[in-house]
């Protein structure tokens, strides 16, 4: 189920769950927001410092529950992802979000959150978070998506096919968000229902045999077989390394040659600036075809 859409004045809560962030980006956040006629209030210790974290585990987890519990919050944005949140995940209590669900807002370490919102059958965003609300053009795509999400219109994307696509239509659940992130959850229960779903992925700093290494245990246990679709993002900053043989492209091809789901390539989300929100947790269809890919939710 997807939260409610936001009204105007609703309030947005702004939450530093991991790393660290500029007070700068929160005040660009801010003010971007409150543009856009909501309500926005910060957590306790958003811009708290305590190494690489934004402020202890203890500091942190409270920000984020009290988000979570706050029934006058209708929609959280982490500032930033970084790490952190695989520290804290095992002691957030969902209770009151599930009464009052709300939408959460990030990428990259908030892979976690969204895996445990995903698991409890409610729709989250993978968007942009504060620093790009403070540096982004007011009219780019990817703040306009986000703002029409929030409102309740659900995005269709349509963008020219990759050499490396494979062709077909599959419809289900998408899931995903940071690939090396989504490794830590394996075998917890913060990992995934896989059964059906369109599976999207992306990372970064990553080598290709990383990369490689994470796809193939995707593959032996079982995950890539049970898709119906899979969607690669952005993997920016990674690298090719001759000696693979392979692009980082080929690499997941051939992961996935046996089965004959769509398979979409360089999605345009991840670490990178034009980084598009989809929704996790929603129904999709992912229809790609010789000149076109699609994802429709």
């Amino acid at each position: 189920m997807n939260p409610p859409s936001l009204q105007p004045n609703d309030q947005i809560r702004i939450i530093s769950p991991a790393g660290t962030i500029d007070p700068e980006y929160i005040d660009g956040a801010i003010k971007v927001l409150a543009g856009w006629g909501y309500s926005v209030t910060e957590g306790k210790y958003c811009r708290s410092e305590y190494g690489r974290f934004a402020g202890t585990d203890e500091q942190r987890l409270s920000d984020l529950q009290d988000a979570l519990d706050d029934t006058s919050v209708k929609a959280i944005l982490c500032s930033r992802g970084g790490y952190g949140i695989a520290r804290i995940i095992d002691k957030i209590d969902f209770t009151g979000f599930v009464m009052s669900p709300k939408w959460l807002i990030g990428f990259s370490d908030i892979t976690i959150l969204h895996n445990a919102i995903t698991n409890l059958g409610i729709s989250s965003i993978h968007g942009v978070m504060a620093k790009y609300f403070a540096e982004l053009p007011a009219e780019s795509e990817q703040l306009f998506r986000l703002k029409d999400i929030l409102v309740g219109n659900h995005p269709t994307f349509s963008f020219p096919a990759e050499p490396n696509n494979r062709i077909g239509k599959g419809h289900g659940k998408l899931i995903g968000g940071n690939l090396s992130v989504m490794m830590g959850l394996r075998g917890s229960r913060y990992d995934l229902n896989y059964s059906n779903a369109i599976l999207f992925i992306e990372d970064i700093g990553e080598k290709p045999y990383q990369i490689d290494r994470m796809i193939q245990n995707l593959r032996f246990s079982g995950v890539l077989s049970q898709l119906s679709g899979l969607v690669v993002g952005q993997f920016s900053d990674c690298d090719e390394d001759p000696l693979m043989m392979q692009s980082v492209q080929e690499l997941i091809l051939e992961a996935v040659e046996e089965y004959d789901y769509p398979v979409c390539f360089n999605f345009p989300a991840g670490h990178v600036d034009y980084n598009l929100p989809v929704i996790l947790g929603a129904e999709i269809t992912l229809n790609v075809s010789n000149s076109v890919a699609e994802l429709i939710f």
